[in-house]
């Protein structure tokens, strides 16, 4: 059976999305990164990160809990 792919977060700062990826890592969420940013200039295109179908809210709960923990 095939799983479905959904977009929770995009950014341009490589950085950014590779500690988001291993957050959800290490709280059990398998995520992909999609680099569209151009080779030549990173400033343009986007970095996508997607989770499986099923863990989109427990991703997304995450994603906010971690940012409300940086923002304190």
């Amino acid at each position: 059976m095939e799983k479905n792919w959904t977009k929770i977060f995009s950014s341009t700062n490589p950085i950014e999305v590779e500690i988001l990826k291993q957050m959800l890592k290490e709280n059990g969420v398998i995520s992909i990164d999609i680099n569209q940013q151009d080779s030549s200039y990173n400033m343009f295109g986007n970095i996508n990160l997607y989770v499986q179908e099923e863990y989109v809210e427990h991703a997304n709960k995450l994603m906010t809990k971690n940012n409300n923990e940086r923002n304190s």
